[in-house]
C-alpha cells in the first residue's frame, strides 16, 4: 500500500460522517452580506488565531463566526455541506488526501495561514554541530509525519529521496544515505520521550510543544517556509471569488495578526505566507 494511499485510508471513516449531514453539498448556499461568515477551525491554535482574526474583521466591518471542532475530517465535511463558509485546519497534503478520497467535496485552497514546524531535536548533540555518522533517528511511524520528517532531513541534504516534492516518501525511498543514519520508527506521540534513547529525532510542534520544546529555539533544524505543510484556508470552488475570501486573506495576513501569532506562540506556531 502507498502512502498516499494509506493516508486516504485513514480518512476513509470520516466519508462515514457524510450521513450525519446529510447527502447533498449545495443545499445552503454562501452567506448574504449581512450575515456572519462560518469558519471552521480545530480547538487551539487555529481557533485562537481565527478569534483575533474575528476580532480585526469585525472593526472593518464583516461578521465572523468561529466554529469549532475537535477532529480534521469533519470541518471538509461541513464545508461541503455548507454548513460553513470556509474552514482554517489542514495543510494542503491533507486536503489533498481528501479530494482524492472525496472529489465531489470540490474544495479549494485560497491563501497560506500559519506553519506548525517540524524540527529535529537531540539531547545528545547542541545546536550547529554535525549529525554523527552511524546515529540513529527518531521519526513518525505514520505516512503523512514519517514522509514530511524525511524531506526535512533531504532539504538539509542529510539523505536523497527519490522525489523531493513527494509527500508520502518513507523509508524505502532513500536513494542516498551517505551518513550511514539508522531510522527509529515511532508512534509520533512518543517520541519526545524517546529522545534519550536516539541521537537526534524529528519531531513534528504540536508534539514537541508539550514535551518544553520550542522549534525556533530548541532545535537543531527547522523546517522553512517552503515546506508543503503550511496550513491553508480553505473554500469551496464556487465561492472562491467572494470578496469577503480576499477581506479575510488581507485581515488574516496582517501586521497585526502576524504580531499576534509570534507574541502569543513565541515561534511554536509561524506565519506561512512569507
Amino acid at each position: 500500500m502507498t502512502g498516499l494511499k494509506r493516508i486516504l485510508a485513514a480518512l476513509a471513516i470520516g466519508t462515514l460522517a457524510l450521513g450525519v449531514f446529510g447527502c447533498g453539498g449545495d443545499e445552503k448556499t454562501a452567506p448574504t452580506a449581512g450575515e456572519a461568515i462560518k469558519v471552521g477551525v480545530t480547538a487551539g491554535p487555529h481557533a485562537e488565531i481565527m478569534d483575533e482574526v474575528k476580532r480585526l474583521a469585525a472593526k472593518d466591518g464583516l461578521n465572523v463566526e468561529v466554529v469549532e471542532f475537535n477532529d480534521f475530517v469533519t470541518p471538509n465535511i461541513a464545508l461541503y455541506q455548507g454548513e460553513i463558509f470556509a474552514n482554517s485546519m489542514q495543510h494542503r497534503p491533507y486536503l489533498d488526501a481528501t479530494l482524492e478520497k472525496e472529489p465531489k467535496f470540490d474544495l479549494v485552497e485560497c491563501f497560506k495561514t500559519v506553519n506548525f514546524p517540524m524540527a529535529v531535536y537531540s539531547n545528545k548533540i547542541k545546536k550547529g554541530e554535525p549529525i554523527p555518522d552511524g546515529a540513529t533517528i527518531g521519526i513518525p511511524n505514520d505516512p503523512s509525519n514519517g514522509g514530511r520528517a524525511l524531506l526535512l532531513l533531504a532539504e538539509q541534504k542529510l539523505i536523497e529521496v527519490k522525489d523531493i516534492t513527494d509527500v508520502t516518501t518513507s523509508v524505502a525511498d532513500i536513494t542516498g544515505n551517505p551518513h550511514n543514519f539508522k531510522f527509529l520508527e515511532l508512534d509520533a506521540a512518543t517520541i519526545p520521550r524517546s529522545l534519550p534513547d536516539v541521537t537526534v529525532a524529528v519531531i513534528n510542534a504540536n508534539y514537541a510543544l508539550p514535551a518544553g520544546l520550542n522549534p525556533v529555539s530548541d532545535s537543531l533544524m527547522v523546517e522553512g517556509a517552503a515546506s508543503p505543510y503550511i496550513n491553508i484556508f480553505v473554500t469551496k470552488k464556487a465561492n472562491a471569488e467572494d470578496p469577503r475570501i480576499k477581506q479575510l486573506q488581507k485581515i488574516y495576513q496582517s501586521a497585526e495578526v502576524e504580531q499576534f501569532i509570534n507574541d502569543h506562540f513565541k515561534g511554536s506556531v509561524t506565519v506561512g505566507w512569507k
